[in-house]
């Protein structure tokens, strides 16, 4: 365990350090499906005291209830990420909080601008071998409904990682206890966001 995470007074200093720099801007969670942007988003969320969000349940709650994979087949994918765009948006307006993002949110260039303009991005890097080792059992990943998912998932990491690499932030997704992910984001944050050299895991960085 981090000296930050063993010694309470410091993790206390630290989150309070977080949440004075953040002001009303939003932490915004971005990455490929399977990155534990959701888990980690609610853990980040309740270490700093803030509301959690994911975006894909917003979504889901303004259609009734229908869930991803129904919105895919009933409207197709342009429909999805137009509405996924104004979700966001209404999301980032009542900031401050901590947001799950879908793994093409970030892919919009109107959508990065919000963030960028609302928030602090925090990119989960994961490889395809974890990715794959986490959403091979699921049904819910419409755009890996495809002959070949481990495939779709390289082609996705090409298309998506140089853009995901404009976040603010960028932390290791692996396999390791969460709350180790969730310190090496605290320290990211707190390097990024008050000028503290602190950060613990040797993947993590801040790209501005």
């Amino acid at each position: 365990m981090s000296e930050i995470a063993s010694n309470p007074s410091a993790g206390a200093s630290q989150e309070a350090d977080i949440l004075a720099a953040l002001g009303r801007r939003s932490l915004v969670l971005v990455g490929m499906m399977g990155a534990g942007k959701s888990t980690i988003g609610r853990r980040l969320a309740a270490r700093l005291h803030l509301p959690f969000q994911d975006a894909d349940a917003e979504i889901e709650l303004a259609h009734a209830g229908m869930t991803i994979p129904e919105i895919f087949a009933a409207h197709g994918e342009p429909y999805f990420r137009d509405g996924e765009a104004r979700v966001i948006a209404r999301l980032l307006d009542n900031g401050p909080g901590v947001l799950a993002t879908g793994g093409g949110a970030f892919m919009r260039e109107e959508t990065r601008r919000r963030i960028r303009d609302k928030a602090v991005s925090v990119w989960l890097k994961a490889d395809a071998e974890t990715i794959m080792k986490r959403v091979k059992r699921r049904a819910d990943r419409p755009l890996l409904q495809t002959a070949d998912p481990a495939a779709t998932i390289g082609r996705l990491i090409e298309e998506r990682h140089p853009v995901y690499q404009l976040a603010d932030i960028t932390v290791a997704s692996r396999d390791v206890l969460h709350e180790k992910i969730v310190e090496e984001c605290m320290a990211a944050l707190h390097a990024h966001l008050c000028g503290a050299n602190e950060t613990t895991g040797e993947t993590v960085s801040a790209t501005r």
